[in-house]
């Protein structure tokens, strides 16, 4: 699943932090990494645990200065974690999900992803559906607007 993660991440964090400078290139690739790590790993493991998400947001937060540039330049990589355990419904796998608080095992814990089956089918077409709200929303058939977003990640909202 792609569009999925990409679309709800996007329109989720633009709805609750309404920040013109956000970084959403980031966003996205912290909301498609895990299951891009995990499925190496054969399922579920570090990356879609709470701990992870935690720690990666730490990290961030404890190596740069508040305020700097690249504190604002990283954390969207940390949101994005957060937002794939949600849109991912990564909860729902208690053992993986606050590894290592529930064991240290993984098991055969599978990619939620690949538990869905046929449904990630539908949850694709509702976040091509976003995301091409999201192209309409901020001007991005523009190619000035495209050239912005792809060089600093932020989406301008156009009428």
């Amino acid at each position: 699943m792609f569009l999925w993660f990409v679309a709800t991440s996007v329109l989720a964090v633009r709805f609750v932090f309404r920040d013109p400078r956000f970084d959403y290139r980031l966003l996205i690739v912290g909301a498609l990494l895990p299951d891009a790590v995990d499925v190496v790993f054969g399922g579920a493991r570090v990356l879609h645990t709470l701990t992870a998400s935690v720690t990666v947001m730490t990290l961030i937060m404890v190596v740069t200065r508040r305020g700097s540039a690249l504190r604002r330049r990283l954390l969207p990589l940390a949101i994005g974690f957060f937002m794939h355990l949600i849109f991912d419904g990564a909860f729902a796998n208690t053992d993986v999900f606050w590894w290592p608080f529930t064991g240290t095992s993984f098991g055969d814990a599978r990619l939620p992803v690949a538990e869905r089956g046929v449904l990630n089918v539908v949850l694709e077409v509702i976040g091509a559906v976003g995301i091409v709200w999201v192209v309409r929303r901020h001007g991005l058939r523009d190619r000035n607007a495209r050239r912005r977003f792809f060089a600093t990640g932020e989406l301008v909202e156009v009428g």
